[in-house]
């Protein structure tokens, strides 16, 4: 049997590559097309998506470890931030038991310790704590509706600021060490005003009846109010049938008196030039 050749217009090489020969037309070879198998050209392709994978992968880390299991676990973090809060707060304790030492320290200095005396003198005088102790109790009020007639003063029937304040100066001539009005403590700032039918107090309109309350010296007190030409005229009002204010006078031999709580600030009005205005006009 004859030995088959390969056919010629086909030939196979070691690189890979099949193809027919392409002849010239003297009958030699002048070139070869190549083409590449199947199964070569997928390696190639899945070598080149693995590496194009590999640098995407590197550019979005950034540097840092993308796996999961190398993460910090949050209850790690959680553990971590309680034990250095736990340090600051034994730092922060620290430090105030240093500023309570050092405040100690100079609270124990002989300065200190007369500025303190003197404050604490002071503050019962200044209304800046609750006193208690022996006083007084005066209570004034309006006549009763029956005292209101035609022929009667209407102004006559009702409690002025200046009866108030009648008591309230004779009180503390007569050695009160603490007031107060309504249940308010009455400081050095307090003023008494008349708006209408009622009395204001600290911002506060107060109706009938007014009852003023003072520590100290109740036989000095009771004096001062009996000597008070003031209190004498309004009494007389209170003894005339025809005007029956009222009034009540009362000793006593443990009265409270509650701090004063409101703002210690003095407002004060200021004059206006008003010349100017008046020329203008």
């Amino acid at each position: 049997m004859a030995d088959q050749l390969p056919d010629s217009s086909t030939s196979q090489r070691g690189d890979g590559t099949d193809g027919p020969d392409v002849t010239d037309g003297a009958g030699g070879t002048k070139t070869r097309r190549r083409r590449l198998r199947p199964s070569r050209l997928l390696v190639a392709l899945t070598f080149a998506l693995a590496g194009f994978l590999g640098v995407t992968s590197a550019v979005n880390a950034e540097g840092t470890d993308l796996r999961a299991e190398r993460q910090t676990d949050l209850a790690d973090l959680a553990r971590s931030q309680l034990r250095t809060n736990q340090r600051l707060g034994e730092r922060v304790s620290k430090l105030r038991a240093e500023v309570d030492e050092l405040l100690a320290r100079q609270l124990r200095s002989d300065r200190s310790d007369a500025a303190q005396k003197k404050v604490d003198r002071l503050a019962p005088v200044a209304g800046l704590t609750p006193v208690r102790g022996p006083g007084v109790t005066v209570v004034l009020d309006d006549a009763p509706p029956s005292a209101r007639t035609n022929d009667t003063d209407p102004d006559a029937l009702v409690v002025h600021q200046q009866d108030i304040q009648a008591v309230v100066n004779a009180m503390w001539a007569g050695g009160a060490e603490a007031m107060t009005i309504q249940g308010q403590r009455v400081i050095s700032t307090s003023a008494i005003r008349c708006v209408g039918n009622s009395v204001v107090l600290h911002g506060v309109p107060y109706p009938p009846p007014y009852r003023i309350e003072a520590v100290g010296d109740v036989g000095g007190m009771i004096q001062a109010i009996g000597d008070s030409p003031a209190i004498n005229t309004y009494l007389a009002y209170v003894t005339d049938p025809r005007y029956r204010l009222g009034w009540k006078l009362t000793r006593s031999t443990n009265l409270r008196m509650p701090a004063f709580d409101g703002p210690l600030n003095l407002d004060y009005a200021v004059e206006r030039d008003v010349s100017g205005d008046a020329a203008s006009r």
